[in-house]
């Protein structure tokens, strides 16, 4: 029983490590845009521009970083890719102009896409595999949850004291920790991928989960919008200045929700359940954002999108990791992130285009149909193809 135990010391490092990796990334996520119009003088369109570049390095280092982590020894690979994601926080401190904080920006996503899906990766090696799907979908969580929680405080730290400075030294320090608690993780042996001859597709991309990483891509281009635009959208269009703290904390308790909820179907292997009632009820909350202007359906929404994206992203994990052989875990890892990076970039990018030139109202109307869509395309397609392919 011992060895089936899921809450081992190696895997609460390799949560408390990636809570820290999305809770310092996500502080300055829904203010960025707002220290780049105040600091700047940034137009919203040219705000989407310096962000997405954060998005398109991390999409460019993931498939490398899944190939690193299968083939290289892994601590070694992760510990490297975390210590250069905790420096480069550091150089937001002395980014002086709007070109240099755009090269800071976009050189961050580089490790911080290589450290997500190491980590992601390593949690995977040092779960037990009759526990790998639950152990799956609690790691999901203490992602979900560094996402939804660091806002809320960055949020709160901002309207105290009006200091980004302070939020750029508080993301290095938890940055840091995450790294510090990493380096202590003891990894079982394994064999690394060498089998093959010469480099091809599948060792950067998971081919058989190519539908799941494209839904991934729908569903993560919702939540970029979403992330990224929800502070300035609030002030501006609904005049809601103080709300958005609380807007991620009722996120963050509907992804605590979503757990208690679906940890007994994940136990049970319903992956495909769990996921499928998940992007239905977040489809559901950004339809609530996008049509109901008032404080019901601000704060509504953020309880429907926590407990929809807590069900489906554990879920869709579950399911590409079930489509790959055990040497390429690193590779399932680095496709479905690649997706949700590649989704979140086209979401910050379009999301101000379309904010520029026909409001952000009509930016969240669009995000609840392309929603709808990857709901669609769920059904259709990517739930047979999965049944169909599945390994386990």
């Amino acid at each position: 029983m011992h060895q089936d135990r899921l809450w081992n010391a190696n895997y609460w490092k390799v949560m408390v490590a990636n809570f820290t990796m999305a809770f310092s990334g996500y502080l300055l996520t829904p203010l960025l845009p707002l220290y780049l119009s105040e600091q700047f003088g940034a137009t919203k369109d040219t705000i989407g521009l310096v962000l997405s570049g954060y998005i398109v390095a991390a999409l460019l280092v993931r498939p490398f970083s899944g190939y690193l982590a299968d083939s290289f020894p892994r601590k070694k690979v992760l510990l490297l890719a975390l210590a250069l994601n905790a420096v480069i926080f550091g150089g937001y401190m002395v980014a002086g102009s709007l070109l240099l904080f755009f090269l800071v920006r976009t050189l961050h996503g580089g490790p911080f896409g290589a450290s997500s899906v190491a980590n992601s990766t390593v949690a995977i090696d040092v779960l037990p595999s009759s526990r790998r799907t639950e152990g799956i979908g609690y790691y999901g969580l203490s992602n979900n949850l560094g996402t939804a929680i660091a806002p809320t405080i960055g949020v709160y730290i901002y309207t105290q004291t009006h200091s980004f400075q302070l939020l750029f030294l508080l993301a290095l320090a938890v940055a840091l920790v995450g790294f510090a608690v990493d380096a202590t993780i003891k990894l079982p042996e394994r064999q690394l991928m060498q089998d093959k001859k010469k480099l091809s597709l599948d060792r950067f991309f998971l081919v058989r989960g190519w539908l799941v990483g494209f839904n991934v891509v729908v569903f993560g281009f919702c939540y970029g919008v979403l992330s990224n635009y929800l502070a300035i959208y609030s002030k501006e269009t609904l005049g809601i200045t103080t709300g958005t703290g609380a807007y991620f904390a009722i996120l963050s308790g509907g992804l605590i929700l979503s757990r208690i909820q679906g940890g007994r179907a994940l136990r049970q292997g319903k992956v495909v359940h769990n996921a499928a009632e998940g992007i239905i009820i977040s489809t559901l909350g950004y339809l609530l954002f996008a049509v109901v202007h008032n404080p019901v359906g601000y704060y509504g929404s953020a309880l429907l999108i926590g407990l929809g994206n807590g069900h489906m992203w554990p879920s869709m994990q579950n399911m590409i990791v079930d489509l790959a052989h055990h040497n390429e875990r690193g590779t399932a890892n680095s496709t479905i992130l690649t997706g949700w990076d590649l989704g979140l970039g086209l979401g910050i990018l379009l999301g101000g285009i379309i904010a520029e030139h026909v409001g952000y109202t009509a930016a969240f109307v669009a995000v609840a149909i392309v929603h709808a869509i990857g709901v669609a395309l769920f059904f259709a397609a990517t739930r047979s193809n999965f049944l169909h392919h599945r390994l386990r």
